[in-house]
């Protein structure tokens, strides 16, 4: 079975880091681009950040650049999203996807594969 989970949300006050994991099963990610996304209620999902299936492509959202660095371990079948320098706008639930193409992008259209979700919370 293909899934995508993702973890390593929680609860962090301002100007804190959290570390996100996306552990695919079912499938090798060593071949796929892979985006983290966010969406909070009422709004649509965003686009993170995204690499493509070698990592050596990284693309970062205007909001998060200089304080998220995504990266994969395609031995561990896993991308990483180390958050740094939190802040409560940055609250919202994170999804990792997957993209067959192995580009990667920011486009969630773009993605055939999604996990269901972490919870991150930036709050004092």
């Amino acid at each position: 079975q293909v899934q995508l989970v993702e973890s390593g949300g929680g609860l962090v006050q301002p100007g804190g880091s959290l570390r996100l994991s996306c552990t695919a099963s079912g499938f090798s990610l060593d071949s796929y681009g892979i985006g983290w996304f966010r969406q909070v209620p009422g709004k649509e999902r965003e686009g993170v950040s995204c690499t493509n299936s070698h990592g050596s492509t990284t693309i970062y959202s205007a909001s998060v650049k200089g304080r998220f660095t995504i990266s994969r371990d395609n031995a561990a079948n896993t991308v990483y999203l180390h958050m740094n320098s939190l802040k409560p706008e940055d609250t919202a639930v994170y999804y990792c996807a997957a993209d067959t193409s192995g580009w990667g992008s920011l486009r969630s259209y773009e993605y055939h594969y999604w996990g269901q979700g972490t919870q991150v919370t930036v709050s004092s």
